[in-house]
């Protein structure tokens, strides 16, 4: 059974950085796609970065540039370092896999981590 454990989050101001982790349970982790999807209020969520098992990465548009994924394989983690900030980054951050883990009751979801950009 997968579980998903976000940290990182916080207040920062317009400019800032902030590094997000997740670390991920489950015996597929090193041969699955990973992504950090973000969920801005009154938004739908949406995949902001993908790194697959090979260390590919893909970013939306919004990000490039200023956001970077990584992974540790051995420590089963993955990594957002979040440069330059600006308010329109604000949203809960989620990690999974790139499509999502699946459950019997459809996706699974972590709790995700709470990222405010504001002065």
């Amino acid at each position: 059974q997968v579980q998903v454990v976000e940290s990182g989050g916080g207040l920062v101001q317009p400019g800032g950085s902030l590094r997000l982790s997740c670390v991920v349970s489950g015996r597929t982790f090193s041969i699955s796609d990973m992504g950090w999807y973000r969920q801005a209020p009154g938004k739908q969520r949406e995949l902001v970065a993908q790194i697959t098992s090979v260390g590919s990465t893909i970013y939306v548009d919004s990000v490039k540039g200023r956001f970077t994924i990584s992974r540790d394989y051995a420590k089963r983690t993955v990594y957002l370092q979040m440069n330059s900030l600006k308010p329109e980054d604000t949203a809960v951050y989620f990690c999974n896999r790139s499509p999502p883990y699946r459950t019997v009751s459809g996706d699974y979801w972590g709790q995700g981590t709470q990222v405010t950009v504001s002065s």
